[in-house]
């Protein structure tokens, strides 16, 4: 997993609330493990119409989005059933962070496990943070996981909440598994010092 340490770069707006997995990455998609390729059908029934052609009123479809790594969305997103593949679609089609008001528990800690990075921002600040992109489009974001903050393009910072166990990872660029393995002298030296007890019955 790669580190996130400090990202800057300029946005996507999908303002829409309670956006769901499904919609994020629709379930015709999951008869794959293979993460990557997803990041083609992200929100595959809203990029395209019925004859398979992009829409051009879509955010994700706008030329902004193709170099932008920090999706801002609407209040509780990632709601709905649990799949890890929405994170993995995600990652894929380029973001590293999301921006909103509020996530679903179960997507915000899948994102966090697969180092795509939940930002929750105050409703003041993220109003602030909508209207100053729709001024510019290309006006640029900086999160920094060490600082736990968020800059807008106004210059104005503003902390965000990160599990500590996750923003260990994240800023290590390894996930739990990983985190188990760097630990392995410190568990064999554990399993030293207290040896399995064996019943006698």
């Amino acid at each position: 997993m790669e580190p996130f340490t400090t990202l800057t770069s300029s946005c996507v707006v999908l303002a829409a609330e309670n956006v769901d997995t499904d919609q994020i990455i629709p379930a015709r998609f999951l008869k794959t493990i293979e993460r990557r390729g997803l990041g083609a059908h992200l929100f595959a029934d809203w990029r395209v119409d019925e004859r398979g052609q992009p829409r051009i009123d879509f955010p994700l479809n706008s030329l902004v989005a193709s170099e932008a790594s920090i999706l801002v969305a609407g209040h509780n997103f990632g709601c709905g059933s649990s799949r890890e593949h929405a994170p993995w679609a995600l990652l894929d089609f380029g973001f590293r962070a999301i921006i909103s008001t509020g996530f679903a528990d179960i997507f915000r800690n899948n994102a966090l496990k697969n180092g795509l990075l939940p930002v929750t921002l105050a409703p003041t600040a993220y109003v602030s943070l909508v209207d100053q992109l729709a001024k510019s489009l290309h006006a640029r974001v900086t999160i920094d996981l060490a600082a736990q903050l968020a800059t807008l393009p106004d210059g104005s910072a503003h902390a965000f909440p990160v599990d500590p166990f996750a923003r260990h990872c994240l800023l290590n660029g390894v996930d739990e598994l990983g985190f188990l393995l760097g630990e392995e002298i410190a568990i064999a030296a554990y399993e030293s010092a207290h040896p399995a007890r064996v019943s006698t019955r």
